[in-house]
């Protein structure tokens, strides 16, 4: 996997990347496939002691979303449509995870990802699917954001 221009330098443009502790790994253009690491916050919790649904959804969203993001040079990222998950394991506070996204097809009007999350060994923790649409990469300061 090889390091990609457009990331971390600018990862910062997203306050979603520090939530999550998003750390980018690398690029398989072959298999079209991101690989990030995220390291799970206190925050992220329930009083289970592990990491509540909707947010594993966040880790999830954002791993497939930069494989399309990586996939278009940077250029294009995903409005989702739809995620479907399947939560497997309760994620532990202080984990580090893996995160694998995938690009399954993208065309001019839409686009599936996939992703999952694991443990460093390997256990699988969730799953997921997306539909969304092919859009500009948003900045800061096109949204207004940012000045």
């Amino acid at each position: 996997m090889s390091e990609v221009a457009y990331y971390p330098d600018d990862a910062g443009q997203s306050p979603h990347t520090a939530l999550l502790g998003s750390e980018f790994v690398g690029w398989d253009a072959e298999t079209q496939t991101a690989t990030m690491r995220f390291t799970v916050k206190r925050e992220m919790t329930t009083w289970r002691g592990g990491v509540q649904g909707g947010l594993v959804a966040g880790y999830l969203d954002d791993v497939m979303g930069y494989a399309f993001v990586a996939a278009t040079g940077g250029e294009m990222a995903p409005l989702n449509l739809d995620i479907s998950l399947s939560l497997i394991r309760l994620i532990p506070d202080g984990a580090s995870i893996i995160g694998k996204g995938r690009v399954v097809k993208a065309g001019r009007r839409v686009v599936f990802l996939e992703g999952e999350l694991l443990a460093e060994d390997g256990t699988i923790y969730a799953r997921s699917t997306s539909t969304a649409l092919p859009t500009p990469r948003p900045t800061a300061t096109s949204t207004g954001l940012e000045n």
